[in-house]
């Protein structure tokens, strides 16, 4: 498929930026955060051109991109209901340790007895099945996932462009990072399926001959592919984190744990910013230089060619971050009980209507500049 333009809609835009990216994290059960925080982006008129996403982020992502405006959230909702257990239990209203045990009692349930809509576990199970047979190289079996996403995703709406949609998997035959970008490509299942097969738990998903685990294997943010390839245009992106970079020297193993997660699956916001604004500063520097040369030695054609890697467009990131609480364990990211489900999605919505509030992400940019970065949940 050929590069094609976004068509887009007059949504009521608050802020003076051509472009605005959603970028979504992997994490798992965790992902309901994210839904809330796009029930706050719409309902406050916010119109998303781009959403990016890395594994349960690419699930989220092409709910938003694969449905008309008006559907989202409740496509999203349905998409969180469908993956959740219900419990009876009061939960919500028992005390910290009451709590620690409800959770791990869920989790422990998500990995015996998989996760409806999502995941089964295989029977007969991988361990006695022969070397290279079907089944053999993943605990459990994702196709109740193909029939979910189905459901809540209207392919055909995704693939007419009204957003573009990017998300990221693994090449496991060659080890590369790959990105299936709507722009370049029709979007199927297969490929947001791809980008959520986390091994050893979840089985490769083949595509064109190719067989892909989940993109958090090397990367679990799309942000570094947003600031590389968006940079045609000054833009404002939503980056929506699962696991926090920051935490505290733990406790016992099932903390080491929980810390190791939150470190291995961080964004790295600083590190893919600083390496922007780098890029960004050459790239003036380059439209700076060819301005001072001598008339006669623009028309040059390799001084056009340098010509033609400069540049560099103004670049704002609200980064909004779900901060784990007190009574959550390691195994948060597989914990699906509707009572959690809602309150990372509550946690979203209120931690977005908070940074929205604040005035200085919706001043203009200077592209001289390069990137800007607005923490503001905590505000």
């Amino acid at each position: 498929m050929s590069m094609q333009t976004i068509s887009r809609r007059p949504d009521r835009q608050d802020h003076p930026y051509a472009r605005t990216a959603l970028v979504l994290q992997g994490g798992g059960a965790l992902g309901a955060y994210q839904a809330g925080v796009y029930e706050a982006l719409d309902e406050a008129g916010i119109g998303i051109d781009w959403v990016s996403g890395i594994s349960i982020g690419a699930i989220n992502a092409a709910i938003v991109a694969g449905n008309p405006v008006e559907r989202r959230v409740a496509r999203l909702r349905q998409f969180w209901e469908t993956v959740t257990s219900h419990s009876d239990l009061p939960i919500l209203e028992w005390g910290y340790k009451s709590r620690q045990v409800i959770n791990r009692i869920s989790s422990l349930t998500a990995m015996a007895s998989g996760q409806n809509g999502f995941f089964v576990p295989r029977f007969p199970p991988a361990c006695v099945r022969p070397h290279g047979a079907d089944g053999a190289a993943s605990v459990y079996d994702t196709s109740p996932l193909r029939g979910t996403l189905e459901q809540v995703i209207d392919f055909d709406y995704l693939n007419s462009n009204a957003m573009r949609l990017s998300v990221g998997a693994v090449n496991i035959r060659l080890g590369n990072f790959v990105y299936f970008d709507s722009l370049e490509r029709r979007i199927g299942p297969e490929h947001v399926m791809a980008s959520g097969a986390l091994p050893p738990g979840f089985p490769a998903i083949v595509i064109d001959g190719e067989p892909y685990w989940d993109g958090g294997l090397v990367s679990n943010t799309p942000l570094s592919y947003v600031l590389d390839t968006g940079n045609d245009e000054d833009t404002l992106i939503f980056q929506v984190d699962l696991f926090s970079a920051r935490g505290h020297m733990p406790g016992d193993l099932f903390e080491v744990e929980q810390r190791r997660k939150q470190i291995s699956y961080s964004s790295r916001t600083r590190l893919n910013t600083d390496h922007h604004r780098q890029v960004h500063a050459l790239k003036r520097a380059v439209v700076e230089l060819f301005e001072r040369i001598p008339a006669e030695y623009r028309q040059d054609e390799h001084m056009r060619s340098l010509r033609d890697l400069g540049g560099g467009h103004a670049v704002s990131i609200v980064h909004l971050i779900y901060r784990q609480r007190r009574y959550e364990l390691h195994s948060s990211d597989y914990e699906f009980s509707r009572a959690s489900m809602k309150e990372h999605w509550q946690a979203g919505l209120d931690d977005t209507r908070r940074s929205l509030r604040a005035p200085d992400w919706r001043r203009a940019a200077d592209s001289s500049n390069g990137v800007r970065v607005f923490d503001l949940e905590g505000q």
